[in-house]
């Protein structure tokens, strides 16, 4: 037993003196703890060494020494949360695929839980939103294979492969009494972060899918676009966050700055002190103050999420949806070598006000929740206007709207419910701002 035990001890420190900067610093701190409570797990590390000299032993065929302990690893990382992972060469690649903004597969952002995969949110315009594919789906077998207890990230590589070959999904729906049966095409996934459009005249929408290094610059280039196709400021803007899963974190600290001028965006908490760090604001208000609507949901997470609690506690926003995901942890990838890596929770995200996001999610300032509005016979009839008459006078301050576009509008309660509250909110809030302020008036005697 001795030996066996000096054994690993060996592989330990193979692994910490290969680790690199990062894991050193991780080592450091575990020995660190062990000195001030003189104790070293050497039961657990016999049992470990027991464990792996009966399966070289005893299985049933033989297993490399690297596939046991790339395994041990990957147990050893996913036992403490659903994010942290070892990242081995595949992994680490597809990594690195992913902040690039384009990759092959379905479109479906995942997370691990309960020994299931639940779907985050599908990827606007992507396989798996066409499909059906919809945020709390739970993903039960791919291509009749269960995935009960596999990783993360082996489920990710069934799903992810060839362009123009097929992936078939087994889902479970909240709802639903039988499981739910799709079969999607992979294709190339370009991911367009930032989509924009007027919903009327001064009032601008924009949809932010995800957060990646180039979304801050895409959005100011949008809010441009919009200032000019609106040949005046913009009175008001919704920025939809609804199913966006998350992203870059310095891609959300630039987006919230976007719209501030000063106050804390996001801090976070953490053992080690580089993990204690704030983001603050700089002055630059790309909307000069205008009133802001932030659209969220359950699909709504992580670096979405820090964008929603910056501009809510900073009070530039109101937030209008439903609570969302709750996904409040940061994720350190800790490269091994150049061709792998461990994705590590080393800290949590808490909103300037000191909320923590983790498990708990922001709350929306005015619940709604999606609604199926029944459309009634007289929908498709309305009371003439003038800007209906043949020939009528264009409005001097071009404000008018134009039949095509009001109709549009009265379209959102069945369409988008969620955004056609949102969009009366945000007219509530300019038509408030442009109140003559009260003030107090002096009889005459």
């Amino acid at each position: 037993m001795t030996s066996r035990f000096i054994e690993v001890c060996k592989i330990w420190l193979v692994l910490a003196v290969i680790g690199g900067p990062g894991v050193q610093s991780v080592f450091a701190a575990s020995n660190h703890q062990a000195t001030q409570s003189n104790t070293l797990p050497l039961k657990e590390l016999q049992t470990f060494s027991e464990v792996f000299q009966r399966i070289k032993q005893d299985y049933v065929k033989p297993v490399s020494d690297k596939k046991l302990l790339d395994n041990a690893i990957q147990g050893m990382l996913s036992g403490l949360d659903p994010h942290s992972a070892y990242l081995d060469a595949n992994a680490f690649r597809q990594l690195q695929i992913d902040t690039t903004g384009q990759f092959g597969g379905l479109g479906i952002v995942v997370s691990a839980g309960n020994g299931f995969i639940q779907v985050v949110s599908p990827i606007d315009g992507t396989p798996a939103q066409k499909a059906g594919i919809k945020p709390g789906d739970i993903i039960t077998r791919i291509n009749g294979k269960s995935v009960q207890n596999l990783s993360l990230d082996q489920t990710v590589k069934m799903m992810r492969g060839k362009p123009g070959t097929k992936v078939t999904l087994e889902v479970a729906r909240k709802g639903e009494s039988k499981p739910l049966h799709f079969t999607i095409t992979r294709k190339i996934i370009h991911i367009d972060s930032v989509k924009s459009r007027m919903l009327e005249p001064g009032y601008a929408y924009i949809r932010i899918t995800s957060f990646q290094a180039n979304t801050a610059a895409s959005l100011k280039k949008a809010i441009k676009k919009l200032d000019h196709e609106n040949k005046n400021p913009l009175r008001g803007l919704i920025l939809d966050l609804r199913n966006n899963p998350g992203g870059v974190l310095n891609a959300a600290i630039d987006v919230s700055n976007a719209f501030l001028n000063r106050g804390l965006i996001v801090y976070t908490k953490g053992r080690m002190a580089d993990a204690n760090v704030q983001y603050k604001a700089t002055k630059g208000d790309i909307l000069d103050g205008a009133p802001m609507v932030v659209l969220v949901n359950g699909g709504t997470a992580s670096a979405a999420e820090i964008v929603s609690g910056a501009l809510k506690d900073n009070h530039r926003a109101l937030i209008v949806g439903t609570r969302t995901f709750g996904k409040g942890s940061v994720q350190t990838v800790l490269p091994l070598s150049d061709k792998t890596g461990v994705k590590l929770t080393t800290a949590l995200y808490f909103t300037p006000d000191g909320h923590s996001i983790q498990a708990e999610g922001i709350k929306p300032n005015i619940l709604v929740k999606p609604m199926a509005v029944n459309k009634s016979p007289n929908d498709n009839f309305r009371t003439l206007r003038e800007v209906d008459l043949e020939g009528h006078l264009a409005n001097p301050e071009g404000n008018h709207l134009s039949p095509r576009k009001h109709q549009d509008i009265l379209k959102l309660a069945h369409t988008d419910f969620q955004l056609y509250e949102g969009l009366t909110v945000l007219k509530s809030l300019v038509l408030s701002e442009n109140l003559p302020h009260p003030h107090t008036s002096q009889n005459p005697h």
